[in-house]
């Protein structure tokens, strides 16, 4: 096959039952282009991931910022949680939850506290005389010299002789349990209803992360191992929800927690408060020198998770490759190189991330310490009650608990921000122009293809294509051929528009194709390719993606037509039988026999044959032509072929080096010109003539 092919087959999603029949659905698969030395030399030159920005806004996934390229964790996550604007009112009912649980946690510690008060009072009230007066006791204790006891006494509410006030100690326990029932039924409802926006929103941005790959163009895919995208579509977004799922839900919780616990804290005691504070900014400043540089560190463990995914799927694609030439030593230190970078990032990322913990709780340690002290000080000189220091302690220990909290959901945030902004990458990438749909075709298209000074290069600095110009009349079969690399493929992915030209136009019919909409210009063509693919589902079904709305007879009649049928029906499920993930469960010919029974179902107008016999046996090339044959009357055909044998029955056969056509004319009068093509014609022939 040249090596500028770039043309693309439709993809088929695997079938996720097999008792029901697979969802098939066209994906852009491209494959090694054109001028492919000249191409990937100028675009490793020039493409730099860690430089790469848009050249403008994307804005089409539904609830984003302005697309900005974000390259640090604040813009990362003030864009992660952008996507949540859509679901404004699903958040807000969150955030009303949320708040009632709060309001309801952080008074109950209060309450509690007035029934700590109610049973330390009835405790010291029954030890007193009765009859006599709080006030009475407190001047008697100060005559007797104990000024301590009477300042602590003056601190609380007595009633001498009295005993446990049960009846307002029951009611002050049931308030506080119906307090934190309701509080935990809140807490409930809001982590159901914001699981379920969550879920909706990665929905969304798995839908717009695969509009967006059908919406780029194949040089995007030229330029990035295959293996990084998988990752940023499949761990990157698994990463992100999980970081939305319970890192958002624990955010919200515990911010809001923080401003409760703040508020009571200030209104039982600020003395107290202001020692509890201390722990703030300290923390902030820890966290914030921590999840600095663990920020960097995650973002390198997910580029190198990308760069082994990359080369495993390498590896495992071309399993065979690497045995036939007794690579496995050299694979195997590849990956126990890469494996190593993923290692020393991601143990460097979570041992960083993993600071914060003990950094925050041994301030919060030293906060507590001074609380304790404090606070019985100023239980002990009545300027504060038992109940309320009680409190504040409760209030200290859940004031670092969504501290705490907060630090431990860092690590989880940075890493799904860290993969937001891989994923951000891929949806900022710069599409392929639009359609200008300002011209049609008619439903009976003639294939009439005509290149008016046609030129393109896949880089400006290294031209391919320049001023070209030639016609494909209808019905005609133009063969093309030349050397590797001379813009063979080039051509007829021009035509199918895979690439846009630099100047000059391509007609069909006489409309200019960049006038057509993509979809009904290739709505007109059928390709196979040297290569072909064939999806995670039946023979029927894989034959039938060329037509969707074929009968089964119609598939059938391709079958027949292409030979495909004489060995299906030799299996022992016919037309049922599921070809595997690999396909290997059919041969090399039998697959391009399938490929082209779903070209002829298509019944194209016009018909692209890219080396399409090249897997196929002598024999079943033989059976092959004669369905080509058949598939090609009455349209027009291009035909790329390096085995010049295939094309001798070409009306037109053109002959391109460095992307000019050099000769063309018919297969007689090529070989009596004596020029370029009958030098590559004598090249394969003339070595089987002679015995030597």
């Amino acid at each position: 096959m040249d090596k500028d092919n770039r043309a693309t087959e439709p993809r088929v999603a695997p079938p996720g039952d097999p008792d029901t029949a697979p969802a098939i659905e066209p994906v852009a698969a491209p494959t090694p282009g054109a001028a492919a030395e000249a191409q990937a030399e100028a675009l490793a030159g020039t493409f730099d991931e860690e430089e790469y920005q848009p050249t403008e806004a994307d804005g089409h996934w539904p609830g984003a910022v302005p697309t900005k390229k974000a390259r640090h964790f604040w813009p990362s996550a003030k864009r992660l949680f952008g996507l949540l604007k859509p679901e404004k009112a699903g958040i807000f009912a969150v955030l009303a939850m949320v708040l009632v649980a709060v309001v309801l946690n952080v008074i109950a510690p209060k309450v509690l506290g007035n029934a700590m008060d109610v049973i330390f009072n009835g405790v010291v009230s029954k030890n007193l005389p009765a009859g006599v007066s709080q006030d009475q006791v407190i001047a008697g204790l100060r005559a007797q010299g104990q000024d301590q006891f009477a300042d602590m006494l003056s601190g609380m509410t007595l009633t001498p002789g009295a005993g446990i006030d049960f009846d307002l100690l029951g009611r002050l326990i049931l308030i506080v349990l119906g307090m934190y029932l309701v509080a935990s039924l809140f807490m409930w409802l809001q982590g159901y209803v914001l699981n379920r926006i969550v879920m909706r929103v990665v929905f969304n941005l798995r839908r717009d992360v695969e509009a967006k790959l059908n919406r780029l163009p194949l040089n995007y895919f030229d330029t990035r191992q295959r293996g990084d995208l998988l990752s940023r579509v499949t761990n990157d977004v698994d990463n992100v929800q999980q970081a939305l799922q319970q890192a958002f839900a624990q955010l919200i919780m515990s911010a809001l927690s923080l401003v409760g616990i703040t508020v009571m804290m200030f209104i039982v005691s600020w003395q107290l408060a202001l020692i509890a504070l201390i722990a703030l900014p300290l923390s902030a400043v820890g966290a914030g020198l921590i999840g600095v540089r663990s920020q960097k560190l995650f973002a390198a463990q997910w580029k190198n998770t990308g760069a082994l995914n990359g080369h495993i799927e390498e590896s495992f694609s071309g399993h065979d490759l690497v045995r036939v030439f007794g690579r496995e030593q050299e694979s195997l230190a590849e990956f126990e190189k890469k494996n190593e970078e993923l290692y020393k990032a991601s143990f460097g990322a979570q041992f960083v991330s993993g600071m914060i913990m003990p950094i925050m709780q041994f301030i919060s340690y030293l906060s507590y310490v001074g609380i304790a002290v404090v606070g019985g000080l100023r239980v002990a000189s009545g300027s504060m009650t038992l109940g309320d220091a009680t409190a504040f302690i409760q209030y200290s220990r859940e004031f670092n608990q969504p501290l705490s909290q907060m630090a431990g959901m860092a690590n989880m945030l940075q890493s799904g921000v860290a993969s937001a902004e891989r994923v951000f990458e891929l949806l900022d990438a710069e599409e392929q122009e639009p359609d200008t749909a300002i011209g049609t075709l008619p439903a009976k298209t003639d294939g009439h293809v005509e290149f008016e000074r046609v030129s393109f290069s896949y880089t400006p600095e290294k031209p391919l294509i320049e001023d070209l110009s030639f016609a494909a009349r209808p019905g005609e079969t133009v063969a093309i051929v030349g050397p590797t690399g001379a813009g063979k493929t080039t051509l007829v992915n021009l035509v199918m528009r895979f690439y846009e030209l630099d100047s000059g136009r391509i007609t069909l019919d006489g409309v200019d194709i960049t006038h057509l909409t993509r979809a009904e210009l290739r709505s007109k063509v059928a390709m196979v390719l040297q290569d072909a693919w064939l999806f995670g589902g039946s023979i029927f079904d894989n034959i039938r993606y060329g037509n969707l709305d074929a009968t089964e007879e119609q598939v059938l009649a391709a079958a027949k037509a292409t030979y495909v049928d004489r060995f299906v029906r030799a299996l022992p499920d016919g037309y049922d039988t599921v070809i595997d993930e690999e396909g290997n469960n059919v041969s090399a010919g039998e697959k391009q026999l399938i490929t082209i029974a779903r070209a002829f179902l298509a019944n194209p107008s016009l018909l692209i044959l890219d080396e399409a016999t090249s897997s196929v046996d002598t024999r079943t090339e033989l059976l092959v032509q004669h369905a080509m044959a058949a598939l090609r009357t009455d349209r027009t055909s291009f035909v790329i072929a390096h085995r010049l044998s295939t094309i001798r029955d070409a009306d037109v056969i053109l002959v391109m080096e460095e992307g000019q056509i050099v000769e063309q004319g018919n297969h007689a009068d090529l070989l009596e010109a004596q020029g370029a093509y009958y030098r590559l014609y004598m090249s394969q022939f003339a070595a089987a003539a002679d015995p030597a």
